[in-house]
């Protein structure tokens, strides 16, 4: 990872200018109509794994590409599986420049039409929002950058830089479509990841601060199991042959377990600006840890709040549980499944030997579930932050851009394990208490689309013209 100054952190909450090109702070007239439109119909396609809606959804956005003017030739939907990718080129000018690719993802996770107060897949504008499965996490920033390149399309706008619009099948399930993208656009000079990142108002509405999100942990999945020769529950003999015993020992053994603080760049620098933001004693453990990552008091506070535990270590937890095969009889065999979340530069067989540790049962048979991939936080380029902080200022003048990494995984992880930079930008200000993402209810405020318009539009431009 780069080394990122200490002028350079400053300039993030000061303000930094910008490349020139004149914007106007609101989008052109009915472009905001239109994105809404998008928005509502993209939402009523059900992208949930198994339906096969997300190849009918691709052709639909294929169809918009078509509309403005984008040739046949550089619209491409490719199957994999059920699902697929969808790419749109445009080529640039300088064909020496490597490609600006723009990652989304098509597909939304599951929602039960019975938990719902509105069916998740008919699209409600109630209240100033927009509700329904997906109308956040993320067809909310595939519509505006849609409108965004079609509108510039319609507008004449020429890039000097290829753009390429790649859009994932499967980023909420198992990420097959997005290894494909990675691999085919490993030669891009960056991806702005509209899946990460985006504003915070506080509950008034007041903008507050923009997360620029440069990192993310690994994800990884780990399965622990014993197995015993079982036999007739009426005959138990000692505890120490029993796979539930074994397993619930071994559970307590991780659950009391911390990983060692760490910390970077990213994370302090998200840690300096939320502390001013932050009241009381968990604002304060902030401010001492950016000052002093080794204060192991400022890290115990942190490391208390689900919220911010994950700034400041690998943290694994045990999510699933199976054991057994009958009421009568001993188990054969009992598993957990722990997800982690590990820090950025940390690899994940040292994760799953430092389990093996703390597990401390030479019987317990340990296997690696799915085959996940670790990469590294991506540079703060000055030449990225210049233009992500002319964007936001457009439509939010001022509001500090504070670098982040996200504790979850999105589509930059293939990216930035490919070597290529991969920054999450998502357009939209929203409320933390309006964040129902993978949740019941899901909305958007269409209050956020003018200003995320004028931002893509701003940063599109920007690095596309260099």
């Amino acid at each position: 990872m780069s080394r990122w100054s200490k002028a350079m952190l400053a300039a993030l909450s000061l303000g930094v200018s910008g490349a020139a090109f004149a914007l106007p702070a609101t989008p052109p007239a009915g472009e905001a109509d239109r994105a809404l439109e998008l928005l509502k119909t993209a939402v009523s396609f059900k992208t949930v794994e198994g339906l096969h809606q997300v190849p009918a959804f691709a052709h639909y956005l294929a169809g918009q590409f078509q509309q403005a003017g984008f040739a046949e030739s550089d619209i491409r939907f490719q199957p994999i599986g059920e699902t697929g990718t969808l790419t749109v080129t445009w080529p640039g000018s300088d064909k020496a420049l490597k490609p600006l690719v723009i990652s989304d993802h098509m597909d939304v996770v599951a929602a039960d039409p019975k938990d719902w107060t509105r069916d998740p897949f008919t699209p409600v504008v109630e209240n100033g929002y927009v509700y329904g499965r997906g109308s956040l996490d993320n067809k909310f920033d595939v519509a505006m950058v849609v409108t965004t390149l079609t509108q510039l399309k319609k507008e004449g706008y020429k890039p000097r830089r290829t753009i390429v619009l790649a859009l994932s099948g499967d980023e909420e399930t198992a990420m097959a479509t997005t290894r494909v993208l990675a691999d085919q656009l490993k030669g891009a000079e960056l991806v702005l990841n509209g899946d990460g990142g985006g504003g915070t108002l506080d509950e008034s509405g007041k903008p507050m601060v923009f997360g620029f999100q440069a990192g993310e942990k690994t994800y990884a999945d780990f399965e622990i199991s014993f197995v015993s020769p079982g036999g007739h529950s009426s005959r138990p003999g000692s505890p120490d042959t029993n796979a539930i015993y074994r397993l619930a020992r071994a559970i307590d053994r991780i659950a009391a377990y911390q990983f060692p603080v760490q910390s970077n760049e990213l994370t302090i620098a998200y840690l300096k600006a939320t502390a001013e933001k932050t009241p009381g004693a968990l604002g304060d453990a902030m401010r001492r840890f950016a000052a002093n990552p080794k204060d192991a008091e400022a890290a115990a506070t942190l490391s208390a709040e689900p919220e911010y535990i994950g700034q400041v270590r690998t943290t694994c937890v045990a999510t699933m549980l199976q054991g057994g095969h009958a009421l009568n009889a001993l188990p054969q065999k009992a598993s957990v499944s722990v997800n982690c979340r590990i820090f950025p530069g940390v690899k994940i067989a040292d994760v799953e030997a430092t389990l093996k540790q703390v597990v401390a049962d030479k019987d317990a048979s340990f296997a690696t579930i799915g085959d996940p991939t670790a990469s590294d936080a991506s540079p703060l380029r000055p030449d990225v932050m210049d233009a992500v902080r002319k964007a936001v200022d457009l439509a939010h003048p001022g509001v500090p851009v504070v670098p982040n990494m996200a504790a979850g995984a999105s589509d930059s992880l293939y990216f930035r394990a490919k070597g290529v930079p991969s920054y999450g930008v998502s357009a939209v200000f929203m409320k933390p208490s309006d964040d129902f993402a993978h949740g019941l209810n899901e909305r958007a405020p269409v209050a956020a689309i003018p200003g995320a318009l004028v931002q893509w539009h701003s940063l599109l431009t920007t690095l596309s013209s260099r």
